[in-house]
């Protein structure tokens, strides 16, 4: 077994998270920033499920693909989650048809903040252990 794996696994599982968390920050970014504009539906964007889906998926059954026009059951690994970007309906019921609410946006943009701050640190830690241990533990 490779003793470097682990790390490899891990950093690559950090980097799609971040870039993923950066993706969703932008579509947040563009709600909010659109707040006031007539008409506008805001978006969402959604990885959250498929990479769970994607990390589960070693556990469960795997389904096989004997063609690559069959439709896949989900991501089959971490690197294939791509997100997705859905438009949300106007529920607000006022003249202007903007369906942004800033403090759920803001709220929202809080969180993937956190999650993204989260995923920097991890990421950090890794690059710390595999330092100390390529400088013999000094």
């Amino acid at each position: 077994m490779d003793p470097i794996q682990p790390f490899d696994a891990n950093m690559q599982l950090l980097s799609k998270v971040l870039d993923l968390r950066a993706q969703k920050a932008q579509v947040i970014s563009a709600n909010i920033a659109n707040a006031e504009t007539p008409g506008f539906s805001p978006s969402r964007f959604d990885f959250e499920q498929d990479l769970a889906q994607a990390l589960d998926s070693k556990k469960g059954i795997q389904l096989a693909r004997s063609n690559v026009n069959h439709i896949t059951f989900g991501p089959a690994n971490f690197n294939e989650v791509s997100g997705k970007v859905v438009m949300v309906a106007d529920r607000t019921g006022t003249g202007d048809k903007n369906g942004v609410n800033v403090d759920q946006e803001m709220l929202d943009l809080s969180e993937n903040e956190l999650m993204y701050e989260t995923a920097v640190q991890l990421l950090d830690k890794k690059l710390s252990l595999l330092k100390h241990v390529i400088s013999g533990g000094q």
